[in-house]
């Protein structure tokens, strides 16, 4: 192995640098953007919490637009990539079901190989993205909705079309898009609602497995919901 120069050592200090750089302004934006929105928060705190020079983000991410797209991305990137395969034709429906539900629920596969660290992480992203959701449902940014579309709309389009094919559709219609409604709204209060359930039912999450046995019973009422919608155009004798 060539040992290392002065110019190669002084390029990897630099991107080391710049990465530690990128970082600080993530983790100060996410906060900032969650407390008072994008538009309230100002490049110029963001840099001060950071504990850098105002040019920083420009420099970065080339400005506060795509400072603010990026800290959305984070916990995007972190859910979506806990659907990778789901929609595998090879897969059984439960297990495709398992995959996808159980990136909303918070059960990844950090946290089933019992990596505490990892599971903290993990829940910490889902937690600062929730926050940016939530203030984005009171102050719309134009932002959100075209990160929205480039990163979320092509997961449910794949998770409308697995449904339809387990019901026996060519493509997914109107009552299939609903039903993936449904099936991630389930999931999703377990990230959105979990301090509400300790009000309204405190035992439901003390147990280390809950999460685990709340995805099982998810996927099973997903299999009766996709039974149900596949008998009832059965009866009726097609899509309706």
């Amino acid at each position: 192995m060539p040992a290392a120069t002065p110019l190669s050592t002084a390029v990897e200090a630099a991107v080391d640098k710049g990465e530690r750089a990128r970082t600080r302004l993530l983790t100060a934006a996410a906060q900032l953007f969650a407390e008072k929105g994008y538009a309230a928060a100002s490049t110029r705190e963001i840099c001060a919490a950071a504990g850098l020079n105002v040019a920083a983000i420009h420099y970065h991410f080339g400005g506060k637009e795509g400072l603010y797209r990026e800290v959305l991305l984070v916990p995007i990137r972190h859910l979506t990539s806990h659907f990778d395969g789901f929609d595998d034709p090879a897969l059984p429906l439960a297990a495709a079901l398992r995959r996808m539900l159980g990136a909303f629920v918070g059960v990844a596969a950090e946290a089933q190989a019992g990596d505490a660290a990892a599971c903290a992480a993990a829940d910490a992203s889902v937690a600062q993205g929730l926050r940016l959701h939530l203030r984005e449902m009171v102050e719309p940014s134009p932002v959100y909705a075209g990160t929205v579309a480039e990163h979320i709309v092509p997961q449910h389009q794949a998770m409308a079309r697995l449904l339809a094919r387990h019901i026996g559709l060519v493509e997914p219609d109107d009552d299939v898009h609903r039903l993936v409604f449904a099936l991630v709204a389930m999931a999703h209060d377990y990230c959105m609602s979990r301090e509400f359930m300790k009000i309204l039912a405190p035992r439901l999450l003390d147990r280390p497995d809950a999460l685990s046995q709340a995805l099982e019973r998810l996927v099973d009422w997903g299999l009766a919901l996709v039974a149900h919608e596949r008998l009832r155009r059965q009866r009726v004798g097609g899509p309706a």
